[in-house]
């Protein structure tokens, strides 16, 4: 059975060559998912410190595909990195041409062949993953496509046919992920960029190793050709080589597609934050010849990627605010072996990718710590509206009711079973009326005016008033609107929830104990743990060096909730960790300091600075302890008491 989106999608998409308002599926995407089963002479050292800087930022992509992100070294070497394949070449005739200063976005495909395959065997696809970099707000989004994710299969001179996502590069190639993932989107893609696992490996290997946080244990000793990969890994932030790391996103022995795309995605900001903060120009010189033998790239307008754009590319992601970086997730996935969502999920998913809240870390803190917003506009959700049709033209009500439903906004309908008319049909901009005695109406309309083409904002008249039921906001729809609301991000602010802990020290006081003497710094017990939670039964703490030259230790904790999620807190006087530098926020509670790392609106880690220490609260790889929970632990962190 055939789902497509509901009404008000996938009629309109501005023509430039790049989506809405340049690449936003927003709530106009055509969606469908299948449920069923300057170039001139450069000095050495110009050319050192411009491939550093670019691999300092294209490790965004390195991991889940990731190791593309390499693909801009520099532009004495673009020319051996430009599709060279038939393949790729085929598929860059399907791209977008990316227009100066305004977002674009790549896909990257990271495949791998196993001697396993035989010779002639076809490669498969094992991550999927769309870039956006988004100079309008600072910021560059992720997307990854579960592979087990079941969609319509586009392959040149095929009739579509529904599978698993990752078949299309099994049964057509690039060309066939690229019309796949534009199919399911409704995006124009850029820039395609493949790349193979080899030399994911050998690139992570040349930078001297990925620096990520282990949730927990992850153990497998049986492989081959019918099993699972082998790996083994214990929990803890540490450096991993290349064969290690690829472990590590890969791994799905015992959860699914959805927790690889957390560790991929996770993998991403670690190995960014990394590269960011400590790299060294002559081993980013050693990556290039690894780069340029394992990774393709092309650019829609049929020309090769110039090293300007490499540069532009490289300064703008280099020089991103902290925090924008966003993880967008499709949600509501159903099923082991294969994987199937209602289409509405993707459509969020993309529009908080085309369109990231960029102030949500700021608005979900002020959520759950109980301060008061710096925000004059209320939320769409605290936003009521009732939505009447002014044009004349039947359905334009809702249709702009439907879509501003979609943003979040309360839509009301007439009183008393009226219909939603206005008293005439002669409007020809679209009004939008505001409640005069409501605090912050009038900031609220003015929003909801941005989002309708040549719309007013006005006071409510007594002739619209009987009919706007106590809202709010009362739009009349005229003859100015066409369909589609202009593009705009979700807000995203979480509501205020309880904390879900409940007081248990015991579950990790005599491991600590057992510890504390082998330690040089002071350690803490988790006072209250989420409410679920208890240490694993695997290895439910460990003691470690954790940085490479063994002049700091760690411990870590790991608190197992079931159902494969896996939380965790770790000590260590390693200040200077790469992680760290990536903070989003800090806040000072009740005399303690706590750095805030945000992934969007979820809180991923809390940090407990103290003159002896760092203390990290680390959230599951899929974010699922709420921001008041992960507060709560990190304020319960109390110091070891002496004794037996």
């Amino acid at each position: 059975m055939r789902t497509t989106l509901k009404r008000g999608l996938g009629r309109a998409a501005a023509q430039n060559g790049n989506g809405i308002p340049v690449l936003p599926p927003g709530a106009s995407s055509p969606v469908a998912v299948y449920r069923q089963p300057p170039p001139g002479h450069r000095t050495r050292l110009g050319v050192i410190g411009q491939i550093a800087v670019w691999l300092g930022v294209a490790s965004l992509v390195l991991a889940s595909g990731v190791a593309g992100g390499v693909y801009l070294s520099f532009h004495e070497r673009v020319g051996d990195i430009a599709a060279n394949t038939p393949a790729v070449k085929r598929a860059a005739q399907k791209l977008a041409v990316p227009l100066p200063g305004q977002p674009a976005v790549a896909l990257v495909i990271g495949y791998d062949h196993r001697v396993s395959d035989g010779e002639g065997a076809p490669s498969r696809s094992d991550t999927m993953m769309l870039v956006r970099a988004d100079p309008d707000t600072d910021s560059i989004s992720l997307l990854s496509f579960p592979r087990d994710m079941r969609v319509e299969i586009r392959c040149p001179g095929l009739a579509p046919f529904s599978g698993r996502i990752n078949s299309a590069y099994q049964e057509c190639g690039p060309q066939g992920s690229l019309q796949t993932v534009k199919a399911l989107t409704g995006l124009e893609v850029n820039y395609l960029i493949t790349v193979n696992f080899r030399g994911f490996r050998q690139i992570v290997d040349k930078l001297g190793g990925a620096w990520i946080d282990v949730d927990r244990r992850y153990f497998n000793d049986r492989g081959g050709p019918s099993g699972y990969a082998t790996i083994n890994l214990k929990p803890g932030y540490q450096q991993l080589t290349g064969r290690r790391a690829l472990d590590y996103v890969r791994y799905r022995h015992t959860d699914s597609d959805l927790y690889r795309v957390a560790r991929q995605q996770q993998f991403v900001r670690a190995f960014k934050s990394q590269v960011k903060e400590s790299f060294a120009p002559i081993a980013m010189l050693k990556v290039v010849n690894t780069i340029t033998k394992n990774v393709e790239v092309a650019q829609g307008g049929g020309s090769d990627v110039s090293g300007r754009t490499v540069l532009s590319y490289a300064l703008f992601a280099y020089g991103l605010p902290r925090g924008r970086v966003f993880q967008s997730r499709i949600e509501g996935f159903e099923g082991d072996f294969e994987l199937t969502t209602d289409s509405s999920n993707v459509s969020r998913a993309l529009r908080t990718f085309t369109h990231p809240d960029v102030q949500s870390s700021e608005k979900a803190t002020a959520v759950a710590l109980g301060e008061k917003s710096k925000q004059r506009v209320r939320a769409p959700r605290d936003t009521t509206v009732t939505v009447l049709n002014g044009n004349g033209v039947a359905g334009s009500a809702s249709t702009a009711g439907f879509q501003l439903g979609e943003r979040g906004y309360q839509v009301l309908t007439p009183p008393s079973g009226l219909p939603a008319n206005a008293p005439r049909f002669d409007y020809f901009r679209t009004q939008v009326y505001y409640a005069g005695k409501v605090k912050g109406a009038r900031e609220a309309a003015e929003k909801v005016t941005n989002l309708f083409a040549s719309a007013e904002t006005k006071r409510l008249p007594a002739e619209i008033s009987r009919l706007a039921n106590g809202a709010m906001l009362t739009v009349v729809v005229g003859q100015t609107f066409h369909g589609t609301l202009a593009a705009a991000a979700i807000d995203q602010t979480p509501r205020r929830e309880k904390a879900n802990v409940v007081f248990a020290p015991s579950a990790s006081r005599d491991l600590l104990r057992e510890r504390r003497s082998r330690v040089p710094f002071p350690l803490m017990v988790p006072t209250v743990i989420e409410r679920s939670s208890w240490t694993d039964s695997t290895m439910p703490v460990r003691m470690y060096w954790i940085d490479p030259d063994e002049k700091h230790k760690a411990v870590r904790l790991v608190y197992s909730m079931g159902s494969n999620e896996y939380w965790g807190v770790q000590m260590t006087d390693w200040d200077d960790a790469p992680l760290l530098a990536d903070k989003s926020l800090t806040r000072r509670i009740k005399g303690r300091i706590y750095d805030l790392y945000f992934d969007g609106p979820k809180l991923h880690m809390v940090v407990l600075r103290t003159k002896h220490a760092r203390y990290w609260v680390v959230n599951s790889l899929l974010d699922r302890l709420s921001n008041e929970t992960m507060l709560a632990i990190a304020k319960g962190l109390k110091p070891l008491a002496r004794g037996k």
